[in-house]
């Protein structure tokens, strides 16, 4: 008659022979098997009764497992992704032999962080993404529950920073004064800023190596969610009127760096050679004429500034204030253009003292007395 074998996943059949015996085979798929058998009514035995055996237990041996790991941590930025290699084993037999076709995983907090599977040889790649972190992983060789083989576990550590975005502005006066202002923001909402944020402003003579620290500014934190601009702000005498600068948010563990795009900021220096008033003396009312020459220092080199606007002033003999009087000019040999009227003793001044424009920066101050007659 026939026999039915429940195995806990499954039902098989067996027919009994001439002496009532019966045998069935089965491959288990879990470590623990929990089964029994009944016999199955049939035209031959209408009347059989289905009274199951006693339930019988089943224990595997598992052989135990082992794998190697390239690396147990891994701090990546967000959006990148990370690797890992190594090789499992099982213990046979006949000893500690490569376990093919076997499932790798990189497990944390209910979160599956990578996954692969051994090669024929027992050797894997992993490929780590960062957008799950798990400081707290384990890497698994295996799975629970396989009925010949033991599940191996590593600890792991997957950090992940996560992605900011900083941005800068900045101005440079003619007086030598910077002016920079700028943003940092963070998109994930998992992130946090640290306790005291900050950037570092940097100067470079070509934008791309041999940065420099010009100063650190904190960012002012005022909405603390993602997305949304923290700014900072700083205003200082620039150690370089010729300079690429840019501002670097400092970052901590949890937030990457990011650099701002770097801004050419440049000022040059001027200055006014051989400068005097003629004639001297002079009678009252008549013109005097004004000579020098209004120059621009790029790098070493003091070059012609032409058209160039240097500021005339007037202090009269007795007095110790400076008036303003006009404008000069400079040709295209920066020899100095004007001229005014002689109404009394004094002291004449020159000097680019006024807006100077975008790329120059103010000069000393040149004095020539005139006797007035």
């Amino acid at each position: 008659m026939t026999v039915a074998v429940d195995t806990g996943h499954g039902r098989l059949t067996a027919t009994a022979g001439a002496d009532g015996r019966f045998t069935t085979a089965f491959v288990p798929t879990a470590p623990y098997v929990r089964f029994s058998a009944a016999p199955q009514a049939s035209g031959a035995y209408p009347g059989a009764i289905d009274v199951p055996t006693s339930p019988q237990y089943l224990h595997t041996a598992q052989a135990p497992v082992r794998f190697t790991a390239s690396t147990h941590a891994l701090d990546l930025k967000q959006g990148a992704t990370g690797t890992v290699t190594g090789r499992a084993e099982i213990r046979t037999t006949a000893g500690w032999q490569p376990l093919p076709h076997t499932a790798i995983t990189l497990q944390g907090d209910r979160v599956v962080a990578g996954e692969t599977t051994t090669d024929s040889h027992g050797s894997y790649t992993l490929h780590v993404s960062s957008l799950s972190p798990a400081p707290d992983a384990e890497l698994f060789a295996g799975a629970d529950g396989l009925p010949f083989q033991q599940l191996a576990a590593e600890p792991f550590s997957l950090h992940v920073a996560y992605t900011t975005h900083t941005g800068m502005s900045a101005f440079l006066d003619d007086d030598g004064t910077l002016k920079a202002s700028g943003y940092v923001l963070f998109e994930d909402a998992h992130a946090k800023w640290p306790a005291r944020p900050t950037v570092t402003l940097h100067y470079s003579q070509d934008g791309r190596t041999g940065w420099k620290n010009a100063t650190t500014i904190p960012i002012r934190i005022r909405h603390n969610k993602p997305l949304m601009d923290e700014t900072f702000a700083r205003t200082l005498t620039a150690p370089d009127t010729d300079a690429y600068w840019r501002a670097r948010f400092d970052g901590n563990p949890d937030l990457a760096t990011s650099t701002s795009r770097p801004v050419h900021l440049y000022r040059y220096a001027t200055r006014v050679t051989g400068f005097h008033v003629s004639p001297d003396p002079v009678r009252k009312g008549h013109p005097v004429t004004f000579g020098g020459t209004l120059q621009y220092k790029k790098g070493t080199a003091w070059k012609p500034l032409s058209g160039g606007a240097p500021t005339l002033y007037f202090k009269p003999r007795g007095s110790s204030t400076y008036h303003y009087v006009c404008e000069l000019g400079s040709d295209s040999h920066g020899h100095l253009i004007g001229s005014t009227t002689a109404q009394q003793d004094g002291t004449w001044a020159l000097a680019v003292s006024r807006e100077t424009g975008d790329h120059y920066l103010r000069s000393s101050r040149v004095t020539d007395y005139v006797d007035v007659r």
